[in-house]
């Protein structure tokens, strides 16, 4: 079958021909319809061999996937051959504590997440291996090019919000940093969910349209004004929650310096930015988070506000054999929403 792998340290993804895997006891083989293009694969795809913590390439890519059940073996019962399905990506070990709450993206064992695209051969390919059936939920009706990117842009923003919504309530005021993958889903969710002023900030022009169109309340040019400008927006105050899907030492800063006193800030994007914390360093009880991904739990949820209506990943679609100009794309910020490749084509 064919798969994108990338395959030498400092290299760009390369497409090749790998042997189709065979579905074991308590395992799912899928057919992939749709896998979604990340800025995480970027971030893989920039650390030097030292850095790099996976084991051996080669990797294929791809960590959000939906696709068609083409196989299940023994004791794996509960999908049956032809079944759309998403995804779950964080894969933990299923026994620890917080695997048994669902919660396999904080998985405690030593091995630590070991996600499909990251530390498994992923879903830039024909089929999928998926380890254990729990790791999948019903696509249902959803399209699954639009939906695909839920196990992962939309998962990882609804898991960063939803713990913030108890200060987002009526005349309060949400910041979103980054109106990218990640940043227009965030802004949806928060308009489904919360009756917070949604504040988006992008260095883009674009971007800040995107923002407008997608349920932001105003958008601000992240420039040398910005945290001014947050906070005229914000009467002085400041925000109850900024959400950063950067995480430069640019936008953490900017995230600290228009944090309100009790605020949150939740530092989402893979960037290198540090933000000091400490007496007077940030507003009185102001938190800083650092959450990674989101629950199987989160994933059925965030899947019902699609259904809903409430959550549309904007998507362009690229061939397996284009995969490598959809990460090119996405490198250059030239992606709006999400870049989501469809081996052999995608069932609707």
């Amino acid at each position: 079958m064919k798969a994108l792998q990338y395959r030498r340290f400092g290299g760009r993804p390369e497409l090749v021909d790998v042997p189709r895997p065979l579905a074991g006891a308590g395992q799912v083989l899928i057919r992939v319809t749709a896998a979604g293009v990340c800025h995480s694969d970027l971030h893989i795809m920039s650390v030097s061999e030292h850095e790099y913590r996976y084991g051996p390439l080669p990797l294929t890519l791809g960590h959000e996937a939906a696709g068609v059940v083409a196989a299940t073996g023994d004791g794996a019962g509960h999908f049956s051959v032809g079944d759309p399905v998403l995804v779950y990506g964080p894969w933990g070990c299923g026994q620890c504590r917080n695997c048994s709450q669902g919660k396999e993206n904080y998985c405690s064992h030593p091995d630590g997440v070991r996600p499909p695209g990251i530390a498994r051969p992923g879903a830039m390919a024909e089929y999928l291996l998926v380890d254990h059936e729990r790791h999948l939920i019903p696509l249902g009706g959803l399209d699954p090019v639009q939906a695909v990117s839920l196990t992962d842009a939309g998962l990882t923003s609804y898991h960063a919000v939803k713990q913030s919504a108890p200060k987002l309530g009526a005349g309060r005021f949400a910041v979103v940093i980054g109106a990218g993958g990640l940043g227009h889903a965030a802004i949806q969710i928060l308009r489904a969910i919360s009756p917070a002023t949604v504040i988006a900030v992008d260095i883009a022009e674009d971007k800040l349209r995107f923002a407008m169109d997608v349920g932001a309340h105003h958008a601000v040019p992240g420039d040398e004004q910005a945290a001014e400008t947050v906070r005229d927006l914000t009467g002085g105050r400041g925000a109850d929650a900024i959400f950063d899907f950067v995480g430069s030492q640019r936008t953490v800063e900017l995230a600290g310096g228009v944090v309100a006193t009790e605020g949150d800030i939740v530092i989402v994007g893979v960037g290198p930015g540090r933000l000091p914390v400490g007496y007077r360093s940030l507003p009185f009880d102001a938190t800083v988070r650092a959450p990674f991904w989101g629950s199987r739990p989160e994933l059925w949820e965030v899947t019902e506000l699609a259904r809903a209506g409430h959550l549309r990943i904007e998507v362009e679609t690229y061939s397996l054999d284009d995969a490598p100009l959809a990460y090119d794309r996405l490198a250059s910020g030239a992606v709006r929403g999400r870049a989501v490749v469809t081996p052999g084509g995608c069932d609707r």
